[in-house]
């Protein structure tokens, strides 16, 4: 009881300056003006600038990834205009995937070691330069300028795709934490439904190769001088941490380890040896593997059954992602309120192969219509499903840091990604696309099995209990 009430004084601001040792933050804690902060459970504090240090992210993430799928939804058109294979095409897809893999164990160390702050204005700083290469190869002879221009936007995905667990867990207590996960994934979902959206809006199939030139240097202009925005606001208003911790976790977690003379090695040691983790990296990138493949090949599906609707194949993918916002928010909500995350996880994977064999099965009907909606009904919870895995891997791997279980994840959804997406085009090619879409089903349901095998094993809601003043 003794513990707790130290851990209490520690967080207190009703005393003066506050010294807590061993404090990677600060050393000296002044405390915080009225009304500028909230008490929750424990004597922790939560700040109301965590709303905006997350709003930012939302828009600093969807800045990268609505520029992921940009050339690949407009595939016939590139390919006139540059006057490249589909193949280079889906290959502008599939490098944010690979890039991303060799590129994680850096950028967790960076987010790690050095904090959110660093990790955010590294990303944003290479997705602004990379939008602005890719102004400079808008000639149809300089189609490689805008694929260099394209890696450096996927390179600086390593520093935004491991932040929501960990942005959730540094600045928000832990009845929010899960949501506020959610809604940082929802900044990924955003950009990528934008990319379905105004790519095609934007660029039209003209006969004239001047035209379409003209179409794809505005949308370069626009993508650039978004980023170049939030370069800014992420330079000015985007801090590392609160003054003090929001949680007895987030207070156990930022504690040095004396005892480790490589603290980022000996996580990651950790995590390969934590079974349930080791499942739940199986499980969660299968699921995302097959986004990415959809994903990136929805264009010449849709084309095939429907010749003409370049326009529909980019709000198809829109409806996708839209409905997996709302899947997201939903899901955190469910988490934060229930905190059941075996249970969720599994519930929304099994919806998602049953959503799978709808979309398998009206993709041919001859109402585009129907399409829409069967493609909402699996977006819902295929990607629905993102902040449920981060938050279950958090869970089984406290208090080993959210970058480097989060960055993990992702490099394993990468590895999917690259093969789902190529098998997924080379079956598509020869079989058509309800035999492609079948091995996907069949890929989302082993995940499914492996995920019923995941132990429950909730660490960190554990330290949350353990540390309440009633234990």
């Amino acid at each position: 009881m003794q513990e707790n009430k130290s851990m209490d004084l520690k967080h207190s601001h009703s005393v003066g300056d506050v010294y807590i040792s061993n404090s990677k933050s600060t050393d000296l804690i002044k405390p915080a003006k009225p009304g500028d902060n909230q008490e929750i459970s424990g004597g922790f504090q939560v700040y109301k600038q965590r709303w905006i240090v997350l709003a930012i992210f939302v828009l600093y993430s969807a800045s990268n990834s609505m520029q992921w799928i940009q050339f690949s939804i407009i595939a016939n058109v590139i390919e006139k205009y540059y006057g490249v294979s589909t193949t280079w095409i889906d290959w502008t897809s599939m490098i944010y995937m690979i890039l991303y893999i060799p590129l994680v164990f850096p950028g967790s160390w960076i987010l790690d070691k050095l904090g959110l702050r660093i990790a955010a204005i590294f990303g944003c700083l290479g997705t602004c330069l990379g939008a602005w290469v890719k102004v400079l190869g808008v000639q149809p002879d300089l189609f490689y300028v805008a694929f260099i221009g394209q890696s450096i936007v996927a390179v600086s995905q390593v520093f935004i795709l491991s932040l929501p667990a960990k942005l959730a867990a540094v600045w928000f207590g832990p009845n929010q934490v899960s949501s506020a996960c959610s809604i940082g994934v929802f900044g990924n979902q955003l950009g990528i439904a934008v990319g379905f959206l105004i790519p095609p809006m934007l660029v039209k199939n003209h006969d004239d190769l001047n035209l379409i030139g003209r179409d794809l240097l505005f949308m370069f202009y626009c993508v650039a001088g978004f980023t170049t925005i939030l370069a800014l606001m992420i330079v000015c208003f985007f801090k590392r941490a609160p003054p003090t911790p929001p949680s007895a976790s987030a207070a156990i977690a930022e504690q040095p380890k004396p005892n480790q003379s490589s603290p980022f090695l000996h996580s990651v040691k950790n995590l390969i040896l934590n079974i349930n983790y080791t499942m739940l990296l199986v499980s969660y990138g299968m699921n995302v593997g097959v986004f990415y493949a959809i994903s990136t090949l929805l264009n010449q599906i849709v084309l095939f059954h429907y010749p003409g609707a370049e326009e529909d194949a980019g709000q198809i993918g829109l409806c996708i992602v839209v409905a997996g916002m709302m899947g997201s928010v939903c899901c955190g909500v469910i988490l934060d309120k229930t905190h059941r995350f075996k249970e969720t996880t599994l519930g929304v994977y099994i919806c998602t192969m049953i959503g799978m064999v709808i979309y398998t099965f009206t993709l041919n009907t001859g109402y585009i219509s129907i399409v829409y909606l069967t493609s909402a009904l699996l977006g819902f919870f295929m990607t629905g499903y993102l902040p449920v895995g981060f938050e279950f891997a958090a869970e089984l791997t406290y208090p080993e840091p959210e970058g480097t279980s989060s960055g993990l994840l992702n490099a394993g959804a990468q590895v999917f990604g690259i093969t789902f997406t190529i098998l997924y085009s080379e079956i598509l090619k020869g079989f058509g696309d309800i035999t492609a879409n079948l091995v996907m089903v069949a890929c989302l349901i082993v995940g499914s099995i492996v995920t019923s095998l995941i132990k429950s094993d909730l660490r960190r809601q554990n330290a949350h209990a353990s540390s309440s003043p009633s234990a």
